[in-house]
């Protein structure tokens, strides 16, 4: 998908450099730039191949990669820089996911389907009220020699 230029013109807050963790959070990868920021201090998030700070300046055509839960990495390159968090379809504006990428997510995806469920391997499920207070008898019963 090329962005046209006038589809970035139409974003509100657009500036020439801004704040990683305050990117991310207007790009919508993050709830929070709390969020953005502390994975960032984690080691998660690289500019141009470089662990980042997230005070560190962006500029359209950074290249930024995203680790997130599960192994998954995510590569993307800054299209346009907002300092407003706006709808989704704006938000996917702002950057541009590369193709190795999206079939990366795509082979992540299709792993997940076929993987089995873990509560599939639960025999017989949790159990009742019934063998609760069965459980918690025999637990209680005691072969004291003091009685």
């Amino acid at each position: 998908m090329k962005m046209k230029t006038d589809d970035t013109r139409s974003l509100p807050g657009l500036t020439e450099r801004l704040r990683l963790d305050k990117w991310l959070w207007a790009a919508r990868f993050y709830k929070t730039r709390s969020l953005a920021a502390e994975d960032i201090d984690k080691g998660r998030i690289a500019v141009n191949e470089q662990v980042a700070k997230p005070s560190r300046e962006l500029k359209a055509g950074d290249r930024v990669d995203i680790r997130q839960t599960g192994g998954l990495v995510r590569t993307v390159v800054v299209q346009a820089l907002s300092t407003v968090r706006g709808p989704a379809p704006q938000a996917q504006l702002l950057y541009q996911e590369t193709e190795e990428s999206v079939q990366r997510r795509a082979r992540f995806a299709e792993q997940r389907r076929l993987a089995s469920e873990p509560a599939d391997t639960i025999e017989q499920g949790r159990p009742t009220k019934r063998d609760r207070r069965q459980l918690a008898d025999w637990q209680r019963w005691s072969a004291s020699v003091d009685k």
